[in-house]
C-alpha cells in the first residue's frame, strides 16, 4: 500500500472522493474480519470504527488542509493508546452504522494508503497555529 507524505497530498485525496476514512489500526490485513469491538462492553460492532475525512458544506472556502490537519489530529491519541503497530490508513468506507461514542462504523471497499508519521507532525503544527485552544480528543484531564 503506497503512504501519504503531506497534508496537501492527503487534502488533493479528499477533495476528489468523499467516502474517504481514516482508520487507526495496524492495517487493512488486520483488519479484515471487518468490525471493531467496543472496548468497554466488548461488544462486536457492525463495522470498522474510523472517522470521515468528508469536508463539511459550512467549512468552505476555509483551507481544505486545516481540515484535514485537524482529523488527524484530533485522533492522534489513539496511536499511543492502541499499541505498538498502530498507525492511520485511509480507506475508502460505506457507513453501516455508528458506535458508542458516535463514531462511524464502515465495511472497508477499499485501503487506499498509510499516513506517514511526518504528516501527523504537520497536522499538528498546522492546528497549532489557529487561533483557538485545541488538543487531541483525548485530553491530559481525561486520563
Amino acid at each position: 500500500m503506497p503512504t501519504v507524505t503531506s497534508l496537501d497530498e492527503l487534502a488533493r485525496l479528499v477533495e476528489k472522493d468523499d467516502r474517504l476514512f481514516v482508520r487507526w489500526s495496524r492495517g487493512p490485513e488486520t483488519d479484515a474480519e471487518g468490525s471493531s469491538r467496543d472496548e468497554l462492553t466488548g461488544v462486536e460492532m457492525p463495522g470498522l470504527s474510523a472517522n470521515p475525512l468528508k469536508v463539511e458544506e459550512w467549512w468552505a472556502p476555509r483551507p481544505l488542509v486545516v481540515w484535514v490537519a485537524r482529523r488527524l489530529y484530533d485522533y492522534s491519541h489513539l496511536k499511543h493508546e492502541k499499541g505498538p503497530g498502530v498507525r492511520p490508513w485511509i480507506l475508502v468506507g460505506e457507513e453501516l452504522g455508528r458506535g458508542p461514542d458516535n463514531e462511524p462504523l464502515v465495511r472497508c471497499i477499499r485501503p487506499i494508503a498509510w499516513i506517514d508519521e511526518s504528516v501527523l507532525g504537520d497536522a499538528k503544527r498546522v492546528v497549532s497555529e489557529q487561533k483557538g485552544k485545541w488538543g487531541p480528543m483525548r485530553r491530559p484531564s481525561d486520563t
